[in-house]
């Protein structure tokens, strides 16, 4: 799903309100007969600073026109002002010259980040859907009236989860359409799927979908996880069965298909998504894509872009964390105005068991449906005594299983035992090739894998640990005759500990900017069932037809949990801004598993915020969070001043500044430690110095109320709050308090603790790093 981001030959183009007209006749001669790409123009508002039209947007759209009667390809007028029209390279490089523009630059070409799971967090929650029938999942209620919109492959509007049966009217602020396409009628949308749109490059097979129908299942299943119906016996073929419903069954879902599997997710596509949601009145807004990591670049970002706008206009926008983990710094869409998602496990395991001669058994992991006799009576070999004898063959490609490494006779009517470390070829290549060479099974060393299943169909695959491959080896080694079997994937329930942080899931601190946390909240998002479509031959076993739901990792899967929750809070809340909505969901977060410890990460050690931000989420906390930290507009902005962004490149991102605004002379990147934003980051936090940073909180509980701070603070450092006690009123809603690190001894790594506001109904919970550099 997630991999890299791929660079096209399009380019993106953002100018300043008019500033960039093109006249016929003024390209240059030399460029007619080169490639062209696409650029976006951006014009910035929408209306004009009195709030009239704007007429210049059509004039610019109308002078291209005239050249090229298929030049523009969309055009941008509801949530910011602009249009994306294919242009030569050699205009490029012209237009980026002219009086006003800002900059020219490569449209990305984005990737996909990618039942029992609800069911887990109200467990962890303690939260119980019939002794509640208000809960976020009971089905009449859960999220009415709320629009989610998703940006992603495309939905398959047939799938079960989408039913509109008792369903109550289409909302009264939803002003989008359901666009036909091939095998996609307006019948398609209903009561549930209420909007569908698509974004074809007429000059691109490539990124030309034709139908806003999920091809892949990757949107439906998104879909289905943030918003779908509840539906009874839902399972993979009797693996994971129960009742699969999303966090927000009665939301509704507005799909916006931006992807093609395999093809990625075209930015120019994206703002248009982005640009036609804010028209369409949806609530919040799920995006399972993002860029590479690296050094955040949100003036060229259009996720960053789109999502700034969307926020402006009362839109939470939730994306997820990458799946670049578990290495540091690898985090994106770190935008403080996106909701940002890291991924953990549940508390199921599918287990896939080898049985060793004298009945010893290994818990191995994967979905398999082998067909394999359940006592131990078929011989084990490990790759490298099946090596091929060829001297061009190398040892770690043979302990490794790799293709055309091991001899056919070394492993014929064998299971193989293989290492996973060449990072080429898949399981699945590799066992290929094995069975072509008679081998029977392979049993697979691979610490990862054991956490996230692999689905291997019929092929009698099981994964294990590299302390289980050990063992395993180690048998062989010293048995002349070693003997086993795999049997097929049963699923474990109740499985300890949970929540356990995916190891793909993308981690902190954010490139670059050591004083914003990121990632913000964690949610579920290993081996997650939900729908699929109904065709989908690919994913079918032997003989059997082609499952409706699927189980998938990744953070793609963790987004559309936060989604769903976030629905519910705004349909309890229709007031409360996204950066409100946000604070109630990260201050309410779970740092603790179902064994009542600390969070572990796939190694087991102990989670940080670089890897779950402020936690788990809590399905009911966030409708009770009691204070919010709420973020405006021009915290943003002033955000961007911080991080080194001049007016220009501020313009990039933001429709519209406040008159005569410009950066204090005193930004800097400490300064982002002043945003209001629920989590604290500082760095640089020198021996025997102190840093203040200032908080302020809007009461959304009791109104005569009355919170005590607790701090939870790492060895050496002092952290004093002021006041460190709030007393609210009726007529005092908001309170400012400051915070004070202090540090007594020199430090080798960066440190975590917590600030609490709590009193006898509420916890109100914001974690804190000092980062070194």
């Amino acid at each position: 799903m997630w991999i890299e981001r791929i660079m096209r030959k399009t380019y993106i183009l953002f100018g300043l309100n008019l500033l960039l007209i093109l006249f016929p006749g003024e390209v240059n001669a030399s460029a007619q007969s080169e490639s062209h790409g696409v650029y976006i123009v951006y014009m910035g508002a929408s209306v004009m600073p009195n709030g009239a039209p704007r007429n210049d947007h059509a004039q610019l759209i109308s002078s291209l026109i005239k050249r090229k009667k298929n030049v523009v390809l969309q055009s941008y007028t509801n949530g910011f002002s602009g249009f994306s029209a294919r242009l030569s390279e050699e205009d490029a490089k012209s237009i980026a010259q002219r009086p006003g523009v800002v900059s020219v630059f490569p449209d990305p070409v984005l990737q996909l980040h990618t039942t029992r799971s609800w069911e887990f967090l109200e467990y962890e929650t303690g939260l119980k859907i019939d002794a509640n029938p208000n809960s976020p999942f009971d089905s009449s209620s859960g999220g009415t009236n709320t629009i989610i919109g998703i940006l992603d492959t495309g939905i398959w509007p047939e799938a079960e989860s989408f039913t509109d049966e008792d369903i109550g009217p289409i909302p009264s602020h939803w002003k989008g359409k359901c666009m036909e396409g091939l095998n996609f009628t307006s019948s398609n949308c209903n009561k549930k799927v209420i909007g569908a749109r698509y974004y074809d490059d007429p000059n691109s097979n490539e990124h030309s979908f034709g139908t806003p129908r999920d091809e892949s299942g990757h949107g439906t299943h998104v879909a289905s996880t943030a918003a779908g119906r509840p539906v009874s016996g839902s399972s993979y073929y009797d693996l994971a069965t129960g009742t699969a419903q999303g966090g927000s069954p009665g939301s509704r879902i507005a799909m916006y298909r931006v992807c093609v599997a395999g093809g990625g997710c075209l930015g120019s596509a994206i703002l248009k998504a982005f640009d036609d949601a804010i028209a369409d009145g949806v609530d919040v807004l799920s995006l399972s894509l993002g860029a590479s990591p690296g050094e955040p670049d949100f003036a060229n970002d259009p996720v960053a872009i789109g999502a700034f706008h969307a926020v402006e206009k009362g839109i939470i926008v939730v994306c997820s964390a990458g799946n670049s983990g578990p290495l540091a710094t690898t985090v994106v869409n770190v935008a403080p105005w996106i909701l940002t998602v890291a991924a953990t496990t549940i508390d199921r395991d599918f287990e896939a068991d080898i049985i060793l001669g004298g009945n010893k058994v290994i818990k191995g992991g994967g979905i398999n449906f082998s067909d394999l006799k359940k006592s131990p009576v078929y011989p084990l070999v490990d790759g490298i005594s099946a090596k091929s004898d060829t001297n061009e063959v190398d040892v770690a490609d043979a302990r490794n299983c790799v293709p055309g490494s091991l001899d056919d006779n070394k492993v014929k009517g064998k299971i193989v035992l293989c290492e996973n470390k060449d990072e080429v070829y898949a399981p699945e290549e590799k066992f290929d090739t094995l069975e072509t060479q008679g081998a029977i099974g392979m049993v697979l060393i691979d610490n990862n894998q054991r956490q996230a299943p692999s689905k291997y169909g019929t092929f009698p695959i099981a994964v294990v640990t590299e302390k289980d491959g050990a063992e395993i080896l180690s048998y062989i080694k010293n048995n002349s005759n070693s003997l086993g079997t795999i049997l097929p994937t049963v699923m474990i329930p109740n499985y300890k500990p949970a929540p356990v942080v995916g190891y793909f899931s993308s981690r902190g601190p954010t490139f670059g900017i050591k004083n914003l946390l990121k990632p913000d909240i964690a949610a579920p998002g290993v081996a997650i069932l939900a729908a699929w479509p109904s065709n989908d031959t690919k994913e079918a076993i032997l003989r059997r037809e082609p499952p409706k739901f699927n189980i998938l990792s990744g953070t793609s899967m963790a987004c559309p949990h936060v989604s769903g929750l976030a629905a519910v809070v705004k349909s309890q809340y229709p007031t409360w801004s996204p950066s409100a909505i946000r604070s109630a969901i990260m201050t309410t977060a779970i740092q603790t598993n179902n064994l009542h410890a600390p969070i572990q990460t796939e190694t087991g050690s102990y989670a940080s915020p670089y890897d779950i931000g402020a936690g788990e989420i809590s399905l009911s906390g966030p409708l009770q969070p009691g204070l919010v930290y709420e973020t405006e507009t021009i915290d943003y902005i002033k955000f961007l001043c911080n991080i080194g962004y001049d007016i220009k490149m501020i313009k990039n991102i933001v429709s519209t500044l406040p008159i005569n605004f410009s950066c204090s002379s005193n930004s800097d990147s400490d300064s982002v430690s002043y945003m209001n934003y629920p989590s604290i980051a500082i760095s640089n936090l020198r021996e025997n110095e102190s840093k203040k940073v200032n908080r302020t909180v809007t009461n959304v509980g009791e109104d005569e109320s009355i919170y005590t701070a607790m701090v939870e603070t790492p060895n050496g450092v002092e952290v004093e709050v002021v006041p460190n006690k709030l007393e609210f009123t009726k007529d005092r809603k908001k309170i400012t308090f400051q915070v004070t690190f202090r540090h007594n001894t020199s430090y080798e790594s960066d440190l975590f603790g917590s600030i609490t506001w709590s009193n006898q109904k509420y916890k109100v919970r914001s974690p804190f790093v000092i980062s070194k550099a």
